[in-house]
C-alpha cells in the first residue's frame, strides 16, 4: 500500500526551523498499530493522520514515536497547511479529535493559520512532586498543572534557557509533561517557554502548540493582555501568536513545506 506523506515545518516561515510534523491523509483509518509504526519510522515529534469526511471536515489523530497523543497543536497546523495548499479557495476547515472535540482552523489574509482550541488554564499545585524538583536543575518560583503538563514558572528568560532537564526523573511524572516558562527579555515577545516530554515523545519538543492553550490564559492574567506573542526557545525555535477569548484560545502560526513524497507500507 502506498500513502502520500508531507513533512511540514510548523510555527515558522523558514525551513529547518519550528517543529516538523508528518501529515498523511486517508479515506479510511489505518490500524492503530500501523499508524504507530509509521510514526516510529518517521521519528518526528508527531505524525498526524487525517481522515477526510468532506471538503471542510476531517477527523485527526496524532502519534509521537512513543504513543498516540490526545492533542497536538503543531501537527494540526501542519495538517491545515497541507489541506489549504491543496485548495487555494478554502479558507476554513474543521477537525474532530476524540480528546478535545471540534477544532476550527482559519487561513488569515496575513499568511497565518489560526487554530481555535479549548482554554486549558492550569491551576496551582498544592505539593510539588519530588521528581519535578529533581528533574530540573533550577528550582521554580511557582508550579501549576493542567491535564497535559506541569507548568514551571521561572523568574526570568535566563533560567528558562539555562535549565537542564533530567529525563529519567521527569519520566516519573507520566502521564504529565513539563513546560518551563517566564516573561521574555525581547520586546518582540511577551513570554518564552521550553517543553520537556520524555514520557510521551522525547527529551525536548521544538515548538508545542497545545501547551499554549495553558500558557496563554496564565500569561494573559499576569500581563493583563488578551493578545500575546510567544516564542519557544528550543534550538529550532518557533513563534506563536496567541489570543484568549473566554473558554477559547486562538493559536496562530506560519508553516513551510519541507517534503512531499510517498511511503510504502
Amino acid at each position: 500500500m502506498e500513502l502520500h506523506i508531507n513533512v511540514i515545518d510548523a510555527f515558522t516561515d523558514e525551513t529547518f526551523k519550528g517543529n516538523p510534523a508528518a501529515v498523511i491523509i486517508t479515506t479510511d483509518w489505518l490500524t492503530t498499530e500501523l499508524m504507530q509504526s509509521i510514526a516510529i519510522e518517521n521519528n518526528l515529534s508527531e505524525t498526524a493522520f487525517i481522515k477526510q469526511i468532506n471538503n471542510q471536515v476531517y477527523e485527526i489523530r496524532w502519534f509521537s514515536p512513543i504513543t498516540e497523543i490526545d492533542f497536538c497543536g503543531h501537527a494540526t497546523l501542519a495538517a491545515s497547511f497541507v489541506i489549504f495548499a491543496k485548495d487555494k479557495n478554502l479558507k476554513e476547515i474543521n477537525f474532530f479529535a476524540k480528546a478535545v472535540g471540534d477544532l476550527s482552523v482559519t487561513q488569515t489574509t496575513d499568511g497565518y493559520i489560526q487554530m481555535c482550541f479549548p482554554n486549558k488554564e492550569p491551576t496551582v499545585v498544592d505539593k510539588i512532586p519530588a521528581a519535578l524538583l529533581k528533574g530540573l536543575s533550577i528550582n521554580p518560583i511557582d508550579v501549576l498543572l493542567n491535564d497535559q503538563a506541569y507548568f514551571v514558572i521561572y523568574e526570568n528568560e535566563g533560567d528558562v534557557l539555562a535549565v537542564i532537564a533530567n529525563s529519567d526523573e521527569l519520566k516519573q511524572l507520566a502521564p504529565y509533561d513539563v513546560v518551563v516558562t517566564s516573561t521574555s527579555t525581547s520586546s518582540e515577545h511577551d513570554f518564552v517557554s521550553r517543553y520537556f516530554w520524555p514520557a510521551n515523545g522525547g527529551d525536548e519538543d521544538p515548538v508545542t502548540g497545545s501547551i499554549h492553550t495553558g500558557l496563554t490564559p496564565y500569561w494573559s492574567k499576569k500581563l493583563k493582555k488578551l493578545d500575546l506573542i510567544a516564542y519557544q526557545v528550543s534550538k529550532r525555535g518557533g513563534k506563536l501568536m496567541c489570543r484568549i477569548e473566554g473558554d477559547k484560545v486562538y493559536i496562530s502560526g506560519k508553516a513551510v513545506q519541507y517534503l512531499a513524497g510517498t511511503i510504502t507500507v
